[in-house]
């Protein structure tokens, strides 16, 4: 994952030892990545207790393996449910916002795919649960921001993405925030809220099952190389969301990609859609 050595830890500057997750929007090639449990190594690695990659310019609405986590227990991406500065400055957050509650049960109705129970009750919410700030409730003595964001939440609403402080949305740090306002938040009530009807809701009886991907070739050329040499990875897959070559290529598309090896190096290629994982290895062998 290119990740930056001084990526902000969610918590900065001092990120203690919360969720402390790491966001990393590629720009040029439209990956995102996001990490769970991040701490630098002062060298420009990282340690990540999870992490993921989410393909933005895959086609549909692709989703981590069934029972798979993410950086939120959900196993959903973070990144698209924040409360961001610029779309409240333009007058309209166009998305659902991801919100944490104390309790959840052993659950998901998509979008979410995974749980992470700390509740027996039947009455705990599963992960993924759709909420909405109900149509009649005043929004009009907040603050311009505030109010934007409250907009939001009446029409896209909330997507239950972890467990944690009830009711407690995430917002990307921008110094331009008037935080007294969005302190104001707080007045709304739990109540103000009502759950969208749900569809399925998944448990360990019924989650959806299907073939991982198929992996029908992964080759080196060439096989032998000195330091430095270039090598063609190439690859036939069929029925995956995305696909990791690593080490050194990371997420990729296409059917290819150029690796330099300074060593005798093992390659894997990690094929994955919403039912699992398929791993196949080649090595470039070094004199």
């Amino acid at each position: 994952m290119p990740l930056p050595g001084k990526a902000p830890i969610e918590g900065d500057p001092n990120p203690g030892n919360g969720d402390r997750h790491v966001l990393v929007l590629d720009n040029s090639n439209c990956f995102l990545y996001e990490l769970f449990g991040a701490a630098p190594n002062g060298n420009g690695s990282w340690n990540a207790a999870s992490a993921a990659v989410w393909d933005l310019l895959s086609d549909g609405n692709t989703q981590r393996p069934w029972t798979w986590t993410s950086a939120d227990a959900a196993g959903l991406p973070i990144f698209p449910g924040l409360v961001r500065y610029d779309e409240v400055a333009a007058g309209q957050i166009p998305h659902a916002i991801r919100v944490t509650l104390q309790d959840s049960r052993a659950a998901a109705v998509l979008p979410a795919s995974h749980w992470a129970a700390n509740s027996t009750s039947a009455n705990a919410p599963p992960m993924g649960m759709r909420m909405r700030l109900k149509a009649n409730y005043d929004i009009s003595g907040f603050s311009p921001q505030v109010q934007v964001i409250l907009s939001a939440m009446k029409k896209y609403g909330l997507i239950m993405a972890d467990n944690g402080s009830s009711m407690y949305i995430s917002g990307a740090p921008d110094s331009r925030w008037d935080n007294d306002a969005l302190h104001d938040l707080g007045q709304v009530p739990a109540s103000a809220f009502e759950v969208v009807k749900m569809d399925t809701v998944y448990t360990a009886s019924n989650v959806p099952q299907d073939a991982a991907p198929t992996i029908n070739s992964f080759t080196a050329t060439p096989g032998n190389v000195t330091a430095g040499g270039n090598v063609t990875l190439s690859w036939d897959v069929s029925n995956a969301s995305y696909i990791v070559v690593s080490p050194q290529a990371g997420a990729v598309r296409g059917t290819s990609v150029v690796v330099q090896p300074g060593q005798t190096t093992t390659y894997k290629l990690y094929a994955t859609n919403q039912y699992g994982r398929t791993t196949v290895a080649v090595t470039v062998t070094l004199p």
